[in-house]
């Protein structure tokens, strides 16, 4: 017979990863002093290479990282009193209270069923069989005139949010920062990959941009951030990233630091109080010039720009070539898609500069410039 952990057990073993899994000493050191897109791969570098559990494995780590004071299943989709180790893991899913199953907080589909996304915990939660099937693999957003609604108030319906209108599934206000964090944690966990999975699912496409930053489309990601904001980390989330951590042994950035998704994104900062600036900036003057442009479209989109500046001509510009990086320098400046502004700086007074914009696919010597055509130009005066 299939022994199942206690009450006592689990109350013991939340105890004990209380106190054993709490943030390992120096853990986000290699991501101090930066922000954008730089933080956020200093922290895929911390967090990436987790340990992966197999998906039957979930079951037993749902028993610590998603149980109630009363050693009950702590499911955000409905008010259902739920018993690990029973035969409420199973059922027909056709009622709410039937069972529960493993909910892919991230639709599976959006990843096409790849690991190890597929039993990466940070995302991965126990739910009601019924509603789970019911969001099937709709995004989340706000739901004003909903077509269903859970017996605790999750929502199905046309999208509310400014920005889009199809289906999404909204959550109860409770567990909205939860899973905001956990999709900013999905996006750093797999910046590497997750520039194709846009594609993989029409949903999926609706939040997502072809590329590892910023991810996600601008009305989501300010819903995230909105989310984030209203609903702070909560002692649940922070005992699962233990949970999570003493068996995946990594961890969620944004539950230990909140303040990075602000440092990230720039949204979600919320009325949070933040340190204050170490420093003053330097070379304050009016000696420079802002660009500022709408990204291209198309069935090829860019994953950057670089843009040239000559102070002579426009015909002094140079074509790039491809297969070749232009680092950043006083005339070339390497902007990521999705920014759509470049900054050139400590420009001389009363000085007329003059400006192009390419668009790049691919990196490194698989770089792919885009030449033909009217290539955008412009030409800029700083004042005296």
């Amino acid at each position: 017979m299939q022994r199942h952990p206690s009450l006592f057990t689990i109350l013991f073993l939340l105890v004990f990863l209380r106190v054993s899994a709490q943030i390992p000493a120096g853990y986000y050191d290699p991501a101090s002093g930066q922000s954008g897109a730089p933080l956020k791969t200093a922290l895929y570098n911390i967090i990436n290479n987790h340990t992966s559990v197999s998906y039957d494995y979930l079951w037993t780590a749902f028993e610590t990282t998603d149980v109630k004071p009363d050693g009950k299943v702590w499911d955000m989709y409905s008010n259902c009193i739920f018993t690990y180790g029973t035969s409420d893991q199973c059922g027909n899913y056709s009622v709410e209270c039937d069972c529960f199953n493993r909910e892919h907080s991230w639709p599976k589909s959006w990843f096409a069923d790849a690991t190890p996304m597929y039993t990466d915990l940070f995302h991965l939660v126990p739910t009601d069989g019924k509603v789970n099937g019911m969001r099937s693999n709709y995004p989340f957003g706000t739901v004003s005139s909903p077509t269903y609604t859970s017996g605790n108030g999750c929502k199905l319906g046309a999208c509310s949010y400014p920005g889009y209108t199809g289906v999404v599934f909204e959550p109860l206000d409770e567990y909205k920062g939860d899973f905001a964090r956990n999709y900013f944690y999905m996006a750093t966990r797999y910046e590497n990959i997750i520039s194709s999975w846009h594609g993989n699912d029409a949903n999926a496409e609706a939040i997502l941009l072809p590329n590892s930053f910023p991810v996600f489309e601008s009305w989501f990601l300010a819903m995230l951030g909105e989310w984030h904001t209203a609903d702070p980390v909560s002692q649940k989330e922070t005992d699962r990233n233990n949970a999570v951590y003493a068996i995946q042994h990594n961890r969620n950035p944004y539950i230990d630091h909140p303040e990075y998704v602000y440092s990230v994104w720039g949204v979600g900062g919320g009325s949070a109080v933040l340190p204050e600036p170490t420093s003053y900036p330097t070379n304050f003057s009016a000696h420079n010039i802002h660009l500022q442009w709408t990204d291209a479209t198309g069935a090829t989109i860019p994953e950057g720009y670089l843009v040239r500046m000559s102070a002579t001509g426009f015909a002094d510009i140079a074509v790039p070539a491809d297969h070749t990086v232009y680092p950043d320098n006083s005339t070339d400046h390497n902007v990521a898609y999705g920014v759509q502004s470049a900054w050139f700086t400590n420009l001389n007074p009363g000085t007329t500069y003059y400006f192009k914009l390419f668009g790049f696919t691919g990196s490194g010597t698989g770089i792919d410039y885009k030449t033909d055509g009217s290539v955008p130009q412009l030409q800029q005066t700083t004042s005296d």
